[in-house]
């Protein structure tokens, strides 16, 4: 319950099926590690028990990768933004309609941001930010910024 459609829908498929495609694995750990800055240790630890397909190296390789961390790690400045990418990926919103009901009814062009629908196509697509569907739990811009501040600590 993110408010962002792409991470929610993955994480409803992997609590539901045990699973998740790979685009969406690394947009989600991407927002677990570097919006909300989690340790990849406990979202490793989350998938492997809960991923049907789980592999112990490949798990550990694919969160180490995804924070920056790793022996073959993606730059540290990588910061998936899960619009861009859900609507880079699922443009029409198949995937987040077929995981997020409550947001089945939106435009295409606000499934990715339900937040930048105007309250009549809101109200029109019984959707109710923070009712029915969370607000944004954080801001992608300033949640960028403050982990590429925090990286250049490092």
């Amino acid at each position: 319950m993110t408010g962002y459609p792409i991470v929610d829908a993955g994480m409803r498929e992997l609590w539901e099926r045990g699973w998740m495609h790979n685009r969406v694995r690394m947009v989600v750990a991407s927002f677990l590690t570097k919006h909300l800055l989690i340790p990849w240790q406990a979202g490793a630890k989350w998938f492997l028990e809960t991923l049907l397909d789980a592999d112990l190296a490949n798990n550990a390789a694919g969160w180490q990768w995804v924070a920056g961390c790793g022996a073959d790690a993606a730059p540290y400045f990588r910061i998936f933004n899960p619009v861009m990418q859900g609507k880079k990926f699922d443009s029409a919103g198949r995937y987040i309609r077929s995981w997020i009901p409550e947001l089945r009814a939106l435009p295409d062009a606000y499934i990715h941001c339900p937040w930048e629908a105007s309250s009549s196509v809101l109200a029109a697509s019984g959707v109710q930010l923070g009712i029915t569907y969370p607000k944004p739990i954080i801001d992608h811009a300033w949640a960028r910024k403050r982990a590429l501040a925090l990286y250049a600590k490092l």
